[in-house]
Protein backbone atom coordinates (compact mmCIF):
# COMPACT_ATOMS: atom_id res chain seq x y z
CA UNK A 1 0.00 0.00 0.00
CA UNK A 2 1.06 3.37 -1.12
CA UNK A 3 0.03 5.14 2.50
CA UNK A 4 1.43 5.68 5.63
CA UNK A 5 -0.52 6.12 8.92
CA UNK A 6 -1.94 9.85 9.99
CA UNK A 7 1.07 10.52 12.25
CA UNK A 8 3.48 9.13 9.56
CA UNK A 9 2.43 11.15 7.37
CA UNK A 10 2.94 9.69 3.34
CA UNK A 11 5.36 10.91 0.49
CA UNK A 12 5.19 10.95 -3.18
CA UNK A 13 7.63 8.47 -3.73
CA UNK A 14 6.29 4.98 -4.45
CA UNK A 15 9.80 4.06 -2.12
CA UNK A 16 8.69 5.63 0.53
CA UNK A 17 11.40 7.80 1.48
CA UNK A 18 10.86 11.14 1.89
CA UNK A 19 13.10 14.04 0.54
CA UNK A 20 15.21 15.78 3.53
CA UNK A 21 13.20 19.02 3.18
CA UNK A 22 9.90 16.54 3.81
CA UNK A 23 11.79 14.70 6.81
CA UNK A 24 12.74 18.29 8.27
CA UNK A 25 9.23 19.57 7.99
CA UNK A 26 7.45 16.23 9.49
CA UNK A 27 9.61 16.93 11.94
CA UNK A 28 9.27 20.36 12.79
CA UNK A 29 5.02 19.91 12.50
CA UNK A 30 5.20 17.02 15.39
CA UNK A 31 6.73 19.44 17.54
CA UNK A 32 4.31 22.20 16.99
CA UNK A 33 1.54 22.10 19.53
CA UNK A 34 -1.84 22.79 18.03
CA UNK A 35 -0.60 22.54 14.40
CA UNK A 36 -3.39 23.14 12.25
CA UNK A 37 -5.97 23.82 14.93
CA UNK A 38 -4.43 27.03 16.21
CA UNK A 39 -4.04 29.36 13.06
CA UNK A 40 -1.95 31.76 14.76
CA UNK A 41 0.36 29.44 16.08
CA UNK A 42 0.37 26.99 12.67
CA UNK A 43 1.15 30.73 10.70
CA UNK A 44 3.91 31.31 13.25
CA UNK A 45 5.47 27.91 12.25
CA UNK A 46 4.86 28.32 8.03
CA UNK A 47 7.12 31.45 8.62
CA UNK A 48 9.81 29.54 9.95
CA UNK A 49 10.02 26.58 7.27
CA UNK A 50 8.23 28.34 4.68
CA UNK A 51 11.38 29.87 3.25
CA UNK A 52 13.09 26.37 3.19
CA UNK A 53 10.82 24.94 1.61
CA UNK A 54 9.76 28.18 -1.07
CA UNK A 55 14.18 28.09 -1.82
CA UNK A 56 13.88 24.22 -2.92
CA UNK A 57 14.93 24.10 -6.70
CA UNK A 58 13.29 20.71 -7.13
CA UNK A 59 9.20 21.59 -7.30
CA UNK A 60 8.68 17.65 -6.34
CA UNK A 61 10.32 18.43 -3.09
CA UNK A 62 8.18 21.11 -2.28
CA UNK A 63 5.15 19.21 -3.81
CA UNK A 64 5.91 16.35 -1.24
CA UNK A 65 6.18 18.55 2.11
CA UNK A 66 3.29 20.07 1.15
CA UNK A 67 1.93 16.72 0.82
CA UNK A 68 3.57 15.15 4.01
CA UNK A 69 1.64 18.21 5.97
CA UNK A 70 -1.56 17.69 4.66
CA UNK A 71 -1.36 14.11 5.22
CA UNK A 72 -1.03 15.25 9.06
CA UNK A 73 -3.28 17.68 8.88
CA UNK A 74 -5.66 19.67 5.70
CA UNK A 75 -6.01 22.81 8.09
CA UNK A 76 -1.92 23.13 7.95
CA UNK A 77 -1.34 22.60 4.44
CA UNK A 78 -4.04 25.16 3.90
CA UNK A 79 -2.01 27.77 5.39
CA UNK A 80 1.19 26.87 4.65
CA UNK A 81 0.81 26.71 0.55
CA UNK A 82 -0.54 29.95 -0.04
CA UNK A 83 2.94 31.25 1.95
CA UNK A 84 5.18 28.88 0.37
CA UNK A 85 3.66 29.66 -3.26
CA UNK A 86 4.00 33.57 -2.70
CA UNK A 87 7.37 33.30 -1.61
CA UNK A 88 7.91 30.98 -4.63
CA UNK A 89 6.76 34.05 -6.58
CA UNK A 90 9.20 36.39 -5.33
CA UNK A 91 12.09 34.55 -5.89
CA UNK A 92 10.76 33.52 -9.37
CA UNK A 93 10.66 37.28 -9.62
CA UNK A 94 14.31 37.99 -7.86
CA UNK A 95 15.79 35.57 -10.50
CA UNK A 96 14.38 37.57 -13.12
CA UNK A 97 15.99 40.58 -11.87
CA UNK A 98 12.82 42.16 -10.77
CA UNK A 99 13.01 43.51 -7.46
CA UNK A 100 10.82 42.52 -4.46
CA UNK A 101 8.98 44.60 -1.98
CA UNK A 102 11.24 46.25 0.96
CA UNK A 103 11.36 46.20 4.59
CA UNK A 104 9.34 43.18 4.82
CA UNK A 105 10.38 41.20 8.56
CA UNK A 106 11.87 37.57 8.40
CA UNK A 107 8.67 36.53 10.22
CA UNK A 108 6.12 38.01 7.18
CA UNK A 109 3.32 35.50 7.02
CA UNK A 110 1.84 35.69 3.18
CA UNK A 111 -1.05 35.33 1.30
CA UNK A 112 -1.53 35.43 -2.91
CA UNK A 113 -5.10 37.07 -3.83
CA UNK A 114 -5.69 36.69 -6.97
CA UNK A 115 -9.48 35.72 -7.23
CA UNK A 116 -11.81 37.79 -9.15
CA UNK A 117 -15.49 38.30 -8.41
CA UNK A 118 -18.91 40.07 -9.90
CA UNK A 119 -18.96 43.47 -8.39
CA UNK A 120 -15.44 43.28 -7.45
CA UNK A 121 -12.44 44.91 -8.92
CA UNK A 122 -9.14 46.01 -7.45
CA UNK A 123 -7.44 49.00 -9.41
CA UNK A 124 -3.55 50.05 -9.28
CA UNK A 125 -2.69 53.76 -9.84
CA UNK A 126 0.36 54.78 -10.25
CA UNK A 127 2.14 57.57 -7.14
CA UNK A 128 5.49 58.26 -8.12
CA UNK A 129 7.33 55.15 -8.29
CA UNK A 130 4.88 53.36 -6.17
CA UNK A 131 1.81 52.13 -6.81
CA UNK A 132 -1.54 52.64 -4.97
CA UNK A 133 -4.51 50.23 -4.60
CA UNK A 134 -8.24 50.98 -4.17
CA UNK A 135 -10.96 48.45 -4.64
CA UNK A 136 -12.32 45.21 -3.10
CA UNK A 137 -10.93 41.42 -3.46
CA UNK A 138 -13.08 38.22 -3.16
CA UNK A 139 -11.36 35.40 -1.30
CA UNK A 140 -9.02 36.20 0.59
CA UNK A 141 -7.93 33.47 2.98
CA UNK A 142 -6.44 34.80 6.48
CA UNK A 143 -6.11 38.44 5.60
CA UNK A 144 -7.28 39.58 8.66
CA UNK A 145 -4.30 37.15 10.69
CA UNK A 146 -1.10 37.41 7.59
CA UNK A 147 1.25 40.20 7.81
CA UNK A 148 1.35 40.22 3.93
CA UNK A 149 -0.05 39.33 0.95
CA UNK A 150 0.81 39.34 -2.90
CA UNK A 151 -2.73 41.14 -4.89
CA UNK A 152 -3.39 41.24 -8.64
CA UNK A 153 -4.96 44.55 -9.61
CA UNK A 154 -6.23 45.75 -12.64
CA UNK A 155 -3.84 48.60 -14.16
CA UNK A 156 -5.54 51.40 -15.76
CA UNK A 157 -8.27 50.07 -16.04
CA UNK A 158 -7.25 47.82 -19.05
CA UNK A 159 -7.40 44.66 -19.88
CA UNK A 160 -4.45 43.84 -18.00
CA UNK A 161 -3.90 42.83 -14.58
CA UNK A 162 -0.57 43.47 -12.22
CA UNK A 163 1.19 41.81 -9.36
CA UNK A 164 1.88 43.97 -6.20
CA UNK A 165 2.57 43.34 -2.52
CA UNK A 166 1.16 44.95 0.18
CA UNK A 167 1.41 44.98 3.94
CA UNK A 168 -2.14 44.19 4.85
CA UNK A 169 -1.38 46.11 8.08
CA UNK A 170 -1.84 49.47 6.41
CA UNK A 171 -4.89 51.30 7.90
CA UNK A 172 -6.38 51.06 4.17
CA UNK A 173 -6.74 47.81 4.30
CA UNK A 174 -9.98 46.43 5.63
CA UNK A 175 -10.78 42.47 6.15
CA UNK A 176 -14.05 41.38 6.18
CA UNK A 177 -14.87 39.02 9.00
CA UNK A 178 -17.08 36.99 6.59
CA UNK A 179 -19.79 35.52 5.34
CA UNK A 180 -18.39 32.57 6.50
CA UNK A 181 -20.32 29.42 7.59
CA UNK A 182 -18.63 26.75 6.59
CA UNK A 183 -17.50 23.48 8.59
CA UNK A 184 -14.64 22.99 6.66
CA UNK A 185 -11.44 25.72 7.50
CA UNK A 186 -14.00 26.93 10.16
CA UNK A 187 -11.24 29.53 11.12
CA UNK A 188 -9.31 29.81 7.58
CA UNK A 189 -11.88 32.55 7.02
CA UNK A 190 -11.91 33.59 3.07
CA UNK A 191 -13.76 36.39 2.44
CA UNK A 192 -13.29 39.84 0.92
CA UNK A 193 -10.61 42.85 1.33
CA UNK A 194 -10.82 46.38 0.84
CA UNK A 195 -7.87 48.46 -0.41
CA UNK A 196 -8.47 52.35 0.59
CA UNK A 197 -5.18 54.04 -0.75
CA UNK A 198 -3.02 51.37 -0.07
CA UNK A 199 0.42 51.74 -1.17
CA UNK A 200 2.13 48.67 -3.20
CA UNK A 201 5.11 47.49 -4.57
CA UNK A 202 4.56 46.22 -8.51
CA UNK A 203 6.02 42.81 -9.07
CA UNK A 204 7.10 42.92 -11.85
CA UNK A 205 4.90 44.63 -15.45
CA UNK A 206 1.45 44.13 -15.76
CA UNK A 207 0.95 40.57 -17.36
CA UNK A 208 3.90 38.62 -15.63
CA UNK A 209 2.36 37.27 -12.94
CA UNK A 210 -0.21 34.92 -15.13
CA UNK A 211 2.60 34.94 -17.73
CA UNK A 212 5.36 33.69 -16.27
CA UNK A 213 6.95 30.18 -16.33
CA UNK A 214 6.00 29.17 -12.71
CA UNK A 215 2.52 30.45 -12.86
CA UNK A 216 1.05 26.96 -13.12
CA UNK A 217 3.15 25.51 -11.03
CA UNK A 218 1.10 26.72 -8.00
CA UNK A 219 -1.95 24.93 -9.00
CA UNK A 220 -0.33 21.77 -9.05
CA UNK A 221 1.45 22.25 -5.48
CA UNK A 222 -2.48 22.93 -4.55
CA UNK A 223 -3.04 19.20 -6.22
CA UNK A 224 -0.12 17.63 -3.87
CA UNK A 225 -2.29 19.02 -0.52
CA UNK A 226 -5.50 17.49 -1.78
CA UNK A 227 -3.47 14.35 -2.41
CA UNK A 228 -1.71 14.12 0.83
CA UNK A 229 -4.84 15.08 2.60
CA UNK A 230 -6.66 12.52 1.22
CA UNK A 231 -4.01 9.64 1.10
CA UNK A 232 -4.89 9.94 4.92
CA UNK A 233 -8.21 8.35 4.57
CA UNK A 234 -6.35 4.76 3.57
CA UNK A 235 -5.46 3.99 6.75
CA UNK A 236 -8.83 3.80 8.60
CA UNK A 237 -10.05 2.38 4.99
CA UNK A 238 -7.19 -0.82 6.21
CA UNK A 239 -8.24 -0.95 9.50
CA UNK A 240 -11.81 -1.10 8.64
CA UNK A 241 -10.87 -3.77 5.71
CA UNK A 242 -8.53 -6.02 8.33
CA UNK A 243 -11.59 -6.18 10.93
CA UNK A 244 -12.18 -9.41 11.71
CA UNK A 245 -15.88 -8.62 11.28
CA UNK A 246 -15.05 -6.97 7.59
CA UNK A 247 -16.63 -8.23 4.41
CA UNK A 248 -15.72 -8.02 0.87
CA UNK A 249 -16.91 -4.50 0.28
CA UNK A 250 -14.94 -3.18 3.13
CA UNK A 251 -11.98 -4.61 0.62
CA UNK A 252 -13.99 -2.79 -2.19
CA UNK A 253 -13.76 0.54 -0.83
CA UNK A 254 -10.18 0.17 0.49
CA UNK A 255 -9.03 -0.86 -3.12
CA UNK A 256 -11.02 1.46 -4.87
CA UNK A 257 -9.75 4.65 -2.69
CA UNK A 258 -6.02 2.82 -2.99
CA UNK A 259 -5.68 2.34 -6.86
CA UNK A 260 -6.97 6.02 -7.62
CA UNK A 261 -4.79 7.28 -5.15
CA UNK A 262 -1.64 5.66 -6.35
CA UNK A 263 -2.60 6.88 -9.92
CA UNK A 264 -2.99 10.53 -8.82
CA UNK A 265 0.42 10.19 -7.20
CA UNK A 266 2.39 8.78 -10.02
CA UNK A 267 0.45 11.55 -11.98
CA UNK A 268 2.09 14.06 -9.42
CA UNK A 269 5.18 12.54 -9.49
CA UNK A 270 5.47 12.87 -13.77
CA UNK A 271 4.36 15.79 -13.49
CA UNK A 272 6.75 17.11 -10.73
CA UNK A 273 9.93 15.19 -13.04
CA UNK A 274 8.69 16.96 -16.25
CA UNK A 275 9.49 20.27 -14.72
CA UNK A 276 12.75 19.85 -12.88
CA UNK A 277 13.70 17.71 -16.22
CA UNK A 278 13.48 21.12 -18.16
CA UNK A 279 11.10 19.60 -20.90
CA UNK A 280 9.42 22.12 -22.76
CA UNK A 281 5.69 21.35 -21.80
CA UNK A 282 2.27 23.92 -21.76
CA UNK A 283 2.85 23.79 -18.08
CA UNK A 284 -1.33 25.00 -17.92
CA UNK A 285 -2.34 22.11 -19.79
CA UNK A 286 -0.03 20.01 -17.44
CA UNK A 287 -1.92 21.85 -14.69
CA UNK A 288 -5.49 21.30 -15.81
CA UNK A 289 -4.65 17.52 -16.11
CA UNK A 290 -3.00 16.90 -12.43
CA UNK A 291 -5.32 18.99 -10.50
CA UNK A 292 -8.61 16.91 -12.68
CA UNK A 293 -6.78 13.50 -12.27
CA UNK A 294 -6.06 14.29 -8.50
CA UNK A 295 -9.49 16.31 -7.58
CA UNK A 296 -11.87 13.56 -8.48
CA UNK A 297 -9.30 10.75 -7.11
CA UNK A 298 -9.51 12.60 -3.96
CA UNK A 299 -13.30 12.61 -3.73
CA UNK A 300 -13.95 8.99 -4.90
CA UNK A 301 -11.83 8.15 -1.66
CA UNK A 302 -13.99 10.86 0.37
CA UNK A 303 -17.19 9.05 -1.21
CA UNK A 304 -15.59 5.30 -0.26
CA UNK A 305 -14.88 6.16 2.97
CA UNK A 306 -18.09 7.52 4.20
CA UNK A 307 -19.87 4.46 2.87
CA UNK A 308 -16.79 2.04 4.28
CA UNK A 309 -16.75 3.76 7.73
CA UNK A 310 -20.17 4.72 7.90
CA UNK A 311 -21.11 7.78 10.07
CA UNK A 312 -19.64 7.01 13.54
CA UNK A 313 -16.06 8.67 12.57
CA UNK A 314 -17.74 11.63 11.43
CA UNK A 315 -19.80 11.94 14.69
CA UNK A 316 -16.89 10.65 17.36
CA UNK A 317 -13.95 10.92 15.57
CA UNK A 318 -12.98 14.89 15.99
CA UNK A 319 -9.77 14.26 13.85
CA UNK A 320 -11.28 12.45 11.12
CA UNK A 321 -14.42 14.21 10.58
CA UNK A 322 -12.11 17.67 10.93
CA UNK A 323 -10.27 15.83 7.67
CA UNK A 324 -12.82 15.18 5.07
CA UNK A 325 -14.78 18.52 6.11
CA UNK A 326 -11.73 20.56 5.58
CA UNK A 327 -10.60 18.20 1.85
CA UNK A 328 -14.36 18.80 1.04
CA UNK A 329 -13.85 22.67 0.92
CA UNK A 330 -10.59 22.53 -0.36
CA UNK A 331 -11.39 20.71 -3.47
CA UNK A 332 -14.09 23.21 -4.08
CA UNK A 333 -11.07 25.43 -5.47
CA UNK A 334 -11.32 23.08 -8.64
CA UNK A 335 -14.22 24.24 -10.61
CA UNK A 336 -15.66 20.39 -12.05
CA UNK A 337 -16.75 20.51 -14.71
CA UNK A 338 -15.44 24.04 -16.39
CA UNK A 339 -12.20 23.22 -15.32
CA UNK A 340 -12.09 19.70 -17.62
CA UNK A 341 -13.91 21.63 -20.35
CA UNK A 342 -10.75 24.09 -20.34
CA UNK A 343 -8.73 20.76 -21.03
CA UNK A 344 -10.55 19.85 -23.90
CA UNK A 345 -9.91 23.87 -25.15
CA UNK A 346 -6.88 23.36 -24.81
CA UNK A 347 -6.36 20.22 -25.95
CA UNK A 348 -8.42 20.86 -29.46
CA UNK A 349 -6.19 24.11 -29.82
CA UNK A 350 -3.20 22.34 -29.56
CA UNK A 351 -4.39 19.57 -32.40
CA UNK A 352 -5.33 22.49 -34.40
CA UNK A 353 -1.74 23.93 -33.87
CA UNK A 354 -3.18 27.51 -31.96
Amino acid sequence: MTASPIDEPAGLRASGVLSPSASSVRRSAAAEPGFGRDVDATLRWAATVGGRIAAEESVAAVWETLAVVASRDVAAARILEPHVDALRILHEAAQQGIAGPADVPDAATWGVFAAEGSGMRVTARRDGDRWRLDGTKPWCSLAGRLSHALVTAWVDDDDSRGLFAVSLGDAGVHAHGGPWHSHGFPDIVSAPVDFDDVPAAAIGDPGWYLARPGFARGGMGVAACWWGGASALLTPLCTAAAADRADQLSLVHLGRADAALWAARAVLVEAADVIDGGAEVDERLLAARVRATVSEAAQLALDEADEALGPLPLVADVAHARRTADLRIYLRQQHGARDVAGIGRRVVAAAEGR
